[in-house]
């Protein structure tokens, strides 16, 4: 597998039927400009879906991917190393921010095992059983995956993504639930962005006090040693430095461009794959949003890189999608506002274009004074 070979394969939102919506919006009674962002985010539901007058954001549903990751025993975590189950289990029981956010807006949620370090029969059955393998390796000593399990784990991605397009999702939420992820992103962002450990590391959604993130800005350093010979190779760098979620995150992100599926992205987690996904496809960024800032610094760095703004900067830190969910009201309202609108009447443009040349013919007829 080569996931350059995406970039043949992802071709940019519709520019002509952009054109057309934002032509439409000129016709609003509303005046352009008058409803900020949400014109912009309608003319791009247009072009994403092909659609003009934009169709309404009906079928959303959440996607996260589960993984652990062996730098947490390292104390670079505010959650204890293997302990991703529990924030699975947590979520779908209800008692996480992101499951209430989902009940409340009517959002589906899915979760998929990618690589969590528990017994499948700690997990409820709800999770989605497809674990490429338990934990990821320790990043700053050795990699986190085969290559095997690589490519194993982006076309698990690519399968979930396919999954969610054929069976009508109109726009997906991506999030993690990792214990260590945040350590794999900056590292991966760290080296794709070209910047040292110290500019990228952050303290993580959990939470760490300054002699966690002093580790943790050593385990990224160390990481990045091993990162930087095997940039060439995007699929090496997710076995190298990545880990199994995040591996499958790409995938996700690359095919959901693939089947023309609109992405919000969440936190530093989504937004390293997505970097490393832009990195393979330049395309692909057209087809997803920045949901909102979390204040991780590598995730600015990264949107910054595929020049993504974030819809939302309410300083949410927990992560867990929880943060690209508030964003999905947003995106709705556009499509509605976008769909919804009337239109001014094509009489009254009519009458007063008659009325101008009525009047400009009037001067021109005017006999001239003596």
């Amino acid at each position: 597998m080569n996931l350059d070979d995406f970039s043949d394969l992802i071709e940019r939102p519709d520019g002509g039927l952009r054109r057309d919506a934002e032509e439409r919006r000129e016709r609003l009674l509303v005046p352009p400009g008058a409803l900020g962002r949400l014109d912009e985010l309608g003319e791009w539901l247009s072009a994403a879906q092909q659609a003009v007058p934009v169709k309404p954001v009906e079928q959303p549903r959440v996607v996260l991917f589960a993984g652990d990751h062996a730098v947490a025993a390292l104390g670079v975590s505010g959650r204890a190393a293997g302990s991703a189950h529990e924030l699975v289990r947590a979520t779908l029981e209800g008692a996480t921010p992101l499951a209430v956010l989902a009940r409340r807006f009517s959002v589906p949620v899915r979760i998929v095992d990618a690589g969590l370090d528990c017994d499948p029969e700690l997990l409820p059955e709800q999770v989605v059983r497809t674990r490429v393998r338990r934990g990821s390796g320790r990043i700053d000593i050795e990699d986190a995956l085969t290559a095997e399990e690589a490519e194993q784990a982006v076309r698990l991605g690519i399968a979930i993504a396919d999954e969610e397009a054929d069976s009508g999702t109109d726009l997906v939420v991506l999030g993690d639930l990792s214990v260590g992820g945040t350590t794999a992103a900056a590292t991966l962002i760290a080296a794709l962005c070209g910047t040292d450990a110290s500019v990228v590391t952050g303290r993580g959604g959990a939470g760490i006090d300054d002699l966690a993130w002093m580790r943790k800005c050593a385990t990224v350093r160390d990481a990045l040693r091993r990162a930087r010979p095997v940039l060439g190779d995007q699929l090496e760098l997710l076995a190298t430095v990545g880990g199994a979620d995040l591996a499958a995150m790409t995938g996700f992100l690359l095919q959901c461009a693939v089947r023309r599926l609109p992405v919000i992205l969440d936190g530093v987690v989504s937004a390293a794959c997505a970097l490393v996904g832009q990195r393979a496809a330049f395309r692909a960024p057209d087809w997803w949003l920045a949901g909102q800032l979390s204040g991780e610094p590598a995730q600015a760095k990264a949107l910054d890189r595929m020049a993504l703004n974030p819809l939302l900067d309410h300083g949410v830190i927990v992560g867990e999608g929880s943060g690209a969910l508030l964003a999905l009201p947003f995106v709705q309202a556009a499509a509605a506002l976008a769909a919804e609108l009337p239109e001014r009447a094509p009489a009254a443009d009519e009458d007063d274009e008659k009325d101008d040349e009525e009047t400009a013919g009037g001067e021109e007829g005017e006999p001239a004074g003596d």
